[in-house]
């Protein structure tokens, strides 16, 4: 069996959590869908996820207050965020903060892919 990376999708969108796990299947990556951040907190994936694929604005815990608690537990798994607000002021806060990318809604296939392999490749 090939050893594919886990990426896990955390999104309060239905249609994202159903549609990203199969585009990633075709990337060639595992992948694992979450409705909110805390459902993905009290699952057995923290651990072995790789990348994660965060909403920004999600009830409850949003995807920055996710981040931080990752980051205060000691474990850095790379972001990618998205969003569907077109705040130009989010993408470089979120850079700053350690996210590897920031995509707006609706992305292309090739824009996340291109931020996945920089997730991966280390660049």
């Amino acid at each position: 069996m090939v050893d594919r990376s886990l990426v896990s999708v955390i999104d309060d969108d239905k249609s994202v959590r159903e549609s990203l796990p199969d585009l990633l299947n075709e990337f060639g990556f595992a992948a694992q869908a979450f409705s909110s951040a805390e459902e993905f907190l009290a699952s057995i994936y923290v651990g072995q996820t790789k990348c994660l694929i965060l909403d920004v604005a999600m009830p409850g815990m949003s995807g920055p207050d996710l981040q931080r608690e990752l980051a205060l537990r000691g474990q850095g798994i790379p972001i990618v965020f998205i969003t569907a607000r077109r705040d130009n002021g989010v993408r470089p806060r979120l850079i700053e903060a350690g996210a590897m990318e920031c995509l707006f809604k609706p992305f292309s296939d090739t824009a996340l892919l291109r931020a996945l392999d920089a997730v991966f490749r280390g660049s």
